[in-house]
């Protein structure tokens, strides 16, 4: 790569100024450091006068061979991300009408709001890391200053550029800020991701591989005190027990009162529910969203100053999810206080020894003038290791940057469907929605990251025949993809009310792990993967035909 150019746009004093350079220089009494060699590219600013950055870009030429693959990585947990060829492209939502996406608040998930979508054949975007690959040999791209703002790695084959951004829009700048350090890494696959996480100074995670239950995939949040004695029972006939047994959403009275439990749904309470599940051998999980509130909920209606808010003073929405959610603004020291209380009670009083934290971006959507949306994310997954102490736990939800060594587990992809592929009608939507076909390929493609930055969680596998609609052959997919590459083999179903069939895949994989991985091969428009089992050599396969946007 060759640096073509470095731009920056800033005020000071009101006055607007627009520098474009491409070497070390001093302009307008901002200095502009550059490093740029064969295995790296660093950019820092210093100013003691004081600006306010409103955008910065450096680009490279770059001569992407036509038979490459270029992988960029989304922005949070749910993001879809995969291998693309030349000529692949993102659709983001702005083809949605405004008011649908204003009535489902779709533009609060992802990156919609901070980051322009390329419109043409290969003009891909993505955060924190990225590799261009021909055949087995890579080229890595991988930030190791996400702290002071998200990297955003952009490529246009067309015009044959690769280009850094920083989100730092409105940042307010006196002193010194880092803006770019980027690792070029050129190797094989395990060689450049093991660099990369060395540079992060990151150690090599030893959370041990974990198997459990979850009650979202088939209860979602029709939960009780009654259907978790049923599920616990259903394990009672099996030679194996689940690590964890995990009691997902719907106990809670609202999401953001979570030391208020619905009465008709657990009337002798959550520590209730947890001892059952130490006493069936199993150790006790239990869901939070803690920066998130729902609008119907006591908190928000109680403590509207715990809201997080935008530039304008308004209450910023997380999503649509439940009636409505808010983000929660983490310094805050009341919320801080209260949230303290609340992990102070699942853990020491209620008896949680899991725990699963969900929609965790909520309190990072908007940036503040002292912080970009990175810092607030970073300063939030230590806040979440402080409220955890030495519990285990799986992030959800989460910019994945801030996540590498903060947690243990982390979900790489969004949530399993209890179908195969999006209906027609939801292709559009945005790329975090629900989609079996879509976390599988999140599965492969973030895999490089299990054991790196945390082991993954590519979310449930399901086996079963009753309240689901996937085939055999994707079931067994699904499931495999999982054991091979997850370090979290969850499931929500009843093993005890398997068929022939569904046990036979069960036992299977119940034996892989990525010991019995062959290889990943992708050509034309299928992801093929070779693993061993039992000396044989198989397959499962995901085919793109029918794939649109990201």
């Amino acid at each position: 790569m060759k640096l073509t150019d470095i731009s920056i746009n800033f005020t000071r004093n009101g006055e607007y100024f627009a520098v474009s350079f491409d070497k070390s220089c001093e302009k307008e009494g901002v200095a502009f450091t550059v490093e740029n060699g064969a295995e790296r590219f660093a950019l820092d600013v210093s100013t003691d006068s004081g600006i306010v950055i409103k955008g910065i870009r450096a680009t490279f030429s770059y001569d992407f061979p036509s038979d490459c693959r270029i992988f960029l990585n989304g922005y949070q947990s749910w993001t879809s991300c995969r291998e693309h060829t030349t000529v692949g492209r993102l659709h983001g939502i702005y083809r949605l009408p405004r008011a649908i996406v204003d009535r489902f608040a779709f533009d609060k998930y992802g990156d919609y709001t901070f980051v322009t979508y390329g419109r043409r054949a290969g003009q891909l975007h993505g955060f924190t890391y990225g590799y261009i690959r021909t055949g087995k040999e890579f080229f890595f791209l991988g930030s190791t200053a996400e702290r002071s703002g998200y990297t955003v790695i952009r490529t246009d084959t067309r015009a044959k550029t690769v280009s850094f951004e920083k989100d730092c829009h409105d940042y307010a700048v006196s002193g010194d800020y880092k803006v770019f350090d980027v690792a070029l890494i050129s190797g094989g696959e395990d060689e450049v991701f093991d660099r990369y996480f060395a540079l992060l100074g990151i150690p090599e995670c030893t959370a041990p591989r974990i198997n459990g239950y979850t009650s979202w995939y088939n209860r979602y949040e029709d939960i009780s005190e009654e259907s978790i004695s049923s599920d616990l029972a259903g394990f009672g006939s099996q030679k194996t027990l689940p690590d964890v047994f995990q009691i997902d959403d719907g106990y809670e009275a609202a999401v953001g009162d979570w030391l208020t439990v619905d009465p008709e749904k657990f009337p002798s309470g959550m520590k209730a529910a947890a001892d059952k599940i130490r006493a069936a051998g199993m150790t006790p999980g239990l869901w939070l969203a803690p920066f998130a509130a729902e609008k119907d909920s006591a908190l928000v209606k109680d403590h509207p100053e715990w809201l997080l808010r935008d530039a304008e003073g308004r209450p910023v929405v997380g999503g649509s999810n439940w009636s409505g959610f808010y983000g929660l603004d983490i310094y805050n020291e009341e919320f801080r206080s209260y949230i303290r209380e609340v992990f102070r009670t699942v853990i020491e009083d209620w008896g949680y020894r899991f725990l699963k934290l969900d929609f965790l971006y909520a309190c990072s959507i908007v940036p503040r003038r002292d912080k970009t949306r990175a810092e607030v994310m970073y300063d939030g997954m230590e806040f979440v290791r402080e409220l955890c102490g030495s519990v285990p736990v799986i992030g959800c939800g989460v910019p994945l940057a801030p996540a590498f060594g903060k947690v243990e587990y982390c979900r790489i992809g969004p949530d399993v469907s209890l179908s195969w592929d999006d209906v027609v009608y939801m292709r559009p939507m945005h790329s975090e929605r629900p989609s079996t076909k879509k976390t599988v390929l999140n599965t492969v493609f973030r895999r490089q990251l299990d054991g790196r930055a945390f082991r993954c969680d590519p979310d449930v596998y399901l086996l079963r025949d009753d309240n689901i609609s996937l085939s055999l052959r994707e079931k067994k997919t699904l499931a495999v993809v999982n054991a091979l590459f997850g370090g979290v083999l969850f499931t929500s179903d009843d093993p005890a009310a398997y068929s022939d069939e569904a046990k036979k895949v069960y036992d299977t994989v119940m034996k892989l792990d990525r010991s019995a991985l062959s290889e990943v091969v992708y050509e034309d428009r299928t992801v093929t993967v070779n693993y061993f089992e039992d000396g044989r050599e198989e397959s499962v396969s995901v085919s793109l035909g029918a794939f649109r946007g990201n």
